[in-house]
């Protein structure tokens, strides 16, 4: 299980949690498809990052997370301030994620859902631009307040992204699937749904409680590997559910079974 105290420890608790919080809503929304303004609103993770690269540039964090007064006006107020060769991420935290959070802030607290005209659906453009915004935000801040590389940082937020399931119970770090005659395969596959990051094989094959772990690699997870379906990273012993895996579980496996 992923450590988001020690992910993000530079960061006060009382910062952190809605941080994570406010990210793995817009993060769940995004991946069930919930692309409704109500549902995948960017406003609080504003406020909160806000909060978090005020406190860091003046050295003092706040307790909790506060809504400043004009977020476009407080954002440019940050640039004036002087640069810091000491302040790690000096220029992100003054420049950069300052001028990213007005968009963000505006898409989803000020745009109308009354679009009118097109083929595709704005509230998916909207719900893509807010996703994709938060993520690079959320990346930016793990790999200043925990000194990783870009790469590290963003397959930490991957991690922090799960879709839930009504198919799925879990309790622990165990999860099972709610329906004993599902096959084993789509046991995986419904399971690598879920949590569309890298997963252990090890867990996986306790979660579906399989009898034997060689033929499980063998017939299991190079099969599903083969058909594209899954990346099976044998030498990190790792796997992760591919774009037609997700259409798999989207299109058969949520319709004999439901979501």
């Amino acid at each position: 299980m992923i450590d988001t105290a020690r992910i993000l420890s530079g960061i006060p608790a009382g910062l952190r949690d809605p941080l994570l919080k406010s990210y793995r809503e817009i993060a769940s929304n995004y991946a069930e498809h919930r692309w409704e303004p109500s549902e995948l609103n960017g406003g609080k993770f504003c406020e909160v990052v806000y909060s978090i690269i005020a406190g860091a540039i003046s050295g003092a964090f706040p307790a909790s997370p506060s809504k400043p007064p004009d977020m476009v006006g407080s954002c440019r107020a940050l640039e004036g301030i002087t640069a810091s060769p000491q302040r790690p991420g000096d220029r992100s935290l003054r420049i950069l994620i300052p001028r990213v959070l007005p968009a963000l802030y505006e898409i989803r607290n000020n745009r109308g859902v009354g679009h009118i005209g097109g083929d595709v659906d704005p509230n998916f453009l909207d719900a893509t631009a807010v996703y994709g915004m938060s993520s690079w935000v959320l990346a930016e801040l793990i790999r200043i307040f925990h000194a990783v590389s870009p790469k590290e940082a963003q397959e930490t937020v991957d991690v922090l992204i799960e879709r839930k399931h009504s198919l799925i119970w879990e309790f622990e770090d165990t999860r099972r699937v709610l329906a004993p005659k599902m096959g084993k395969r789509d046991q995986v596959l419904l399971l690598l749904h879920a949590k569309p990051s890298w997963v252990p094989e090890k867990d996986l094959f306790a979660w579906v409680e399989y009898s034997n772990a060689t033929v499980f690699r063998d017939d299991i997870l190079k099969q599903l590997h083969k058909s594209r379906l899954i990346e099976f990273d044998e030498k990190q012993h790792r796997v992760r559910i591919s774009p037609l895996g997700i259409d798999e579980v989207e299109q058969r496996i949520f319709k004999t079974k439901g979501p």
